[in-house]
């Protein structure tokens, strides 16, 4: 039962937006800020992609059913327990907020609100992609405003960067559903633009990406091992777009999951080479 409701809600991509937060609070924290901050954080992250991803399906149950691609994900989940799950972790999230900070609880169902709003949008808008990305573009925010109460440039930055990273990838992901989509009057940037035209601006997402996040290591004053990993970052955008330009399913899955976690993790790991080195 665990299996498959971690199965159900996609466990295994909570690293692609967790390890941004992570950053995110060494930076706002210039080091560690203690397990307790660390641990919610964690926490906020997990419950919220939960509600998020449990909202999701059960949004999209009947389309998933008559696509190919997701035609069993409603096999691992019955209706009523993912609603007992979805309320649960909703619930969760925000009473974690509340353990965190008076003001991340008062923005916490805007960031709900936000995650849960991403999962109608393709029923009426080609931009669909910058939803999600602007969903999880909140991470490092929060994450932020756990640490220091108040917003700055540097988190500001780093979630431009995230919600254009996201965006790229899920146009890259939404090209396996573009006829699917089509037949049924989904719409994506794949659907209105074609196969080619939109990988050509997934890239662009990418590219501009890395620029921000450049531009997020000079205003949070990282320096030497930060810069390399965004080298590293840079090789791992540019697998998945070799990737995606072959049009294999099982291709674009692998480099999909692949490049991504790599991005993430890498980014983390140089960010905290780069504070926890410094630290006094």
């Amino acid at each position: 039962m665990l299996a498959d409701a971690l199965r159900f809600i996609r466990f295994s991509h909570t690293i692609f937006a967790l390890p941004f937060a992570l950053g995110a609070m060494l930076v706002a924290a210039g080091g560690l800020p203690g397990w307790r901050v660390s641990v919610l954080i964690v926490l906020a992250m997990v419950f919220a992609r939960t509600a998020a991803m449990v909202f999701n399906r059960l949004a999209d149950w009947e389309i998933d059913k008559r696509n190919p691609r997701t035609a069993g994900r409603h096999r691992l989940l019955a209706k009523p327990p993912a609603v007992v799950l979805l309320a649960a972790s909703a619930a969760a999230f925000v009473g974690t907020t509340w353990l965190i900070n008076p003001l991340c609880f008062r923005l916490s169902p805007v960031a709900l609100a936000l995650a849960f709003f991403y999962s109608l949008t393709k029923r009426f808008t080609h931009l669909s992609h910058y939803f999600l990305g602007l969903a999880l573009s909140v991470a490092p925010v929060g994450a932020w405003l756990a640490v220091r109460g108040s917003l700055e440039l540097a988190p500001l930055v780093l979630a431009l960067a995230v919600l254009l990273w996201v965006a790229g990838f899920d146009i890259i992901y939404a090209t396996q559903d573009q006829e699917f989509d089509r037949t049924e009057g989904l719409h994506s940037l794949v659907v209105k633009l074609g196969h080619r035209r939109s990988l050509v601006a997934a890239g662009e997402l990418h590219w501009l990406m890395l620029a921000l996040l450049g531009v997020f290591g000079w205003v949070a004053q990282l320096r030497g091992f930060y810069f390399g990993g965004l080298a590293l970052v840079a090789a791992a955008v540019v697998f998945e777009h070799r990737s995606a330009q072959r049009r294999d399913v099982t291709g674009i899955n692998r480099a999909f999951f692949q490049s991504n976690a790599f991005v993430s993790v890498v980014f983390v790991a140089s960010v905290a080479l780069d504070v926890l080195l410094r630290a006094p």
